[in-house]
This record gives C-alpha cells, structure tokens and sequence, in this order.
C-alpha cells in the first residue's frame, strides 16, 4: 500500500464509519444497514492492498469521510451546531492505541489472525452478517484485542448494551475499527500524522466526497 495523504484519509474514515456502528448501536440499538456488511467484509475479504476494494468502493466510505471532517474539527461544536460527542474520538483513540499494542504482540496479532481465517471458512455455509459470523468476530475481538487492555468501556443506553446481538455487533465494529487502524499504520499513519495532517486530511475527504457526488450525478443510460 502507498504510503500517501489520500490512503491514510480513507483508512482514518474507515475506522470512524466503524466507530459511527459502535456509538449508533450502543445509543440507539441500530445503525444504518450498510455498516454491517461494510465492516464485516473488510475483515474477511484480504486479497487486496487497496484500500477501495476492501470496503466496496469509495461510496461506501461516505459515512466514514463525514465523520472523519466531524471529529478531526478542532472547534467544540459540529458543522451542524450541535455540541460534539466526545467518545467518538475517545473510542479512536483508544483504537489507535490497542492498534499499535496489537502489532508489538506477535503472539495475540497470530490468535487473531488464525479466529479471522477459521471465520473465513464459515462464509461457505452463511452470508457475512450471519448471527453466527458477527458472534465469531465478536468472540475474536473478545479473546484478542480485549486481552491487550485496558479494555474500551462503550457508553450508552444499557438495553441495547445488554442485548448480547447488540453486544456481538459492537464488539465486531471494535473489530473492524482495529482492521483499519491497521491500514491507517501502513498508509503511513502515527500520532504526530494525525496531528500535523489533520487540516489536509479534512480537505482530502472533502475532495473525495465531492469526486463521490460527481459520479453519482453522471447520467446512465439503459442498453
């Protein structure tokens, strides 16, 4: 993967629009229906560098890039107005942090990697948001990542939390915020890229959003 401004934008995004699952389904019991599957497939599809292929396109990311603009804001309020939520940008950090404790631990970065291959398998018997692949990601998440502590501590409306799919599905985000935590480390991202970058890469997602919305108004024709 290119070590470049535009893959560690999209990879940043990739973690916030898993993020925006976790926050969603922790506040709200749901989230958009596309998150799922996005996250899902960037785990269990690997055979590719590019960053596009692993989320579907660059129109899935959509949600990723206006979150990205949302939370790398250095004012304390949104583009909208309203006050911005804070745990947000605690859960990415912390994400960050677990990312690079992750890759300094061969022995768990192994565990993990063999659960996501051992899930792979199952994919010939359901379709990726199967109850039983999510409970498969969330059991990897719970047995790797978690034992790296300190573990994330998500806030929210305790019914949706102590609904276990619920609990299955944010542990998967989690999962997947980690998946591109990795990108963003091979795309050449680290703490000070975040903070030196951070204008450039509001500006990269603005780009790429408005280049999303100029293919989506070409016209089609049927033949």
């Amino acid at each position: 993967m290119d070590t470049n401004l535009r893959n560690r934008t999209l990879s940043l995004s990739a973690l916030f629009l898993c993020i925006e699952g976790v926050t969603q389904i922790a506040n709200k019991g749901q989230c958009p229906p596309q998150l799922l599957p996005i996250c899902v497939n960037s785990l269990l599809h690997d055979n590719t560098d590019s960053i596009e292929d692993i989320y579907g396109g660059l129109d899935q990311l959509q949600l990723g890039l206006s979150a990205l603009q949302y939370n790398l804001n250095t004012n304390h309020l949104g583009t909208d107005g309203r006050p911005k939520n804070m745990e947000s940008t605690r859960y990415s950090i912390n994400i960050l942090h677990l990312e690079r404790k992750l890759i300094k631990n061969s022995t768990v970065y192994s565990e993990l990697m063999q659960g996501i291959e051992e899930t792979q398998k199952k994919l010939e018997f359901f379709d990726p948001t199967h109850t039983n692949i999510v409970a498969s990601l969330a059991k990897i998440y719970s047995e790797t990542i978690s034992s790296l502590g300190p573990r994330i501590m998500v806030q929210g409306n305790q019914t949706h939390l102590g609904n276990p799919d619920n609990a299955a599905k944010i542990r998967t985000f989690l999962l997947g915020a980690i998946r591109a935590a990795l990108l963003w480390d091979q795309a050449g991202g680290g703490r000070w890229k975040l903070l030196v970058e951070r204008s450039k890469m509001q500006q990269q997602a603005e780009i790429i959003l408005n280049s999303i919305q100029k293919s989506d108004d070409q016209p089609t024709v049927d033949s």
